[in-house]
């Protein structure tokens, strides 16, 4: 169990990136889905023990992740969003390297363990190339493996598909559904919505420093049943649609702007059809304009 209680972080200048988040996490993929800005990267950088925040306290399996980060580190692993590496090592050198940062002293041990995470990730083939030449999914799988060294109880993941083509971005999201065990809580970071969509069994949104809602994705979607619709409009009619309701998203089809907007209690004007929600719709609802839609 992960647990985050009231905490802030305000940086020089007087920006507050965290304004009193609280949060709960269960063993399983979690995700924390929020744009650009919203103080996601901040709040992870706290959860690696990176950052001192101003206040509040995280924990994790009774282990308080603030007043001591050592132990917090023993059962903690992270994927940043820019996971550097060593291009002329291999992958082997790279996890070998890693182990014994973290602690694993025994060569043989070490080989062992190397050997072992290599086969998890699916890169046993690629044991001796230099990550140098890796694709990006490849980069992202052997992230993962150093991540899992030490049988970590909480692993952070921070924007892990980005970039990457939608056969990668398949396989990493089989990789992250097979991290989450009955111990580990996998926390997914993104601005991605297919992403926690397709991974995550609960979920909250950041904007602006708060959380604006902690709920499962089949809650999500079911509070927005009945209340989404979709024309399709000419360019010129978009931004008065946008003036009268409330548009969650627009996209151009064949010439014309297909328009998703939110209206509880009946059609929103002429030519809107009910639509079936998303949870990208649920998203653009609370992110969407200077104070979300809802």
């Amino acid at each position: 169990m992960l647990e985050i209680r009231g905490l802030r972080k305000t940086y020089p200048g007087g920006v507050e990136a965290l304004k009193g988040v609280s949060l709960k996490a269960s063993a399983g993929v979690f995700g924390l889905l929020g744009p650009n800005g919203a103080g996601k990267t901040t709040l992870m950088k706290i959860l690696a023990t990176l950052l001192e925040p101003d206040g509040g306290r995280v924990e994790v399996g009774g282990v308080d992740f603030i007043g001591r980060k050592a132990a917090a580190r023993r059962v903690l692993g992270y994927l940043p969003q820019e996971f550097g590496l060593y291009p002329s090592l291999t992958a082997e050198q790279t996890l070998s390297y890693f182990a014994a940062l973290k602690g694993v002293a025994d060569r043989a041990a070490r080989a062992r363990l190397v050997g072992a995470l290599l086969e998890r990730v699916n890169l046993s083939g690629a044991r001796g190339r230099p990550v140098g030449g890796f694709s990006g999914g490849m980069r992202q799988r052997l992230g993962i493996a150093q991540a899992l060294i030490g049988r970590p109880r909480l692993i952070i993941v921070d924007e892990p598909t980005a970039g990457l083509d939608p056969e990668e971005r398949h396989r990493f999201h089989n990789l992250l559904s097979e991290l989450a065990s009955d111990e580990t809580v996998v926390l997914l970071s993104t601005h991605i919505v297919s992403d926690v969509s397709n991974l995550c069994g609960a979920m909250a949104v950041i904007r602006r420093g708060e959380i604006v809602a902690d709920e499962t994705p089949r809650a999500a979607l079911e509070g927005l049943r009945g209340a989404v619709w979709e024309a399709a409009v000419t360019r010129e009619q978009v931004a008065e649609l946008k003036r009268r309701h409330r548009v969650l998203s627009t996209s151009l089809f064949e010439g014309r702007v297909r328009v998703r907007a939110l209206a509880r209690g009946g059609t929103p004007g002429e030519g809107f059809e009910p639509a079936t929600p998303t949870l990208e719709d649920y998203y653009f609802s609370l992110v969407s304009g200077p104070e979300g839609l809802n």
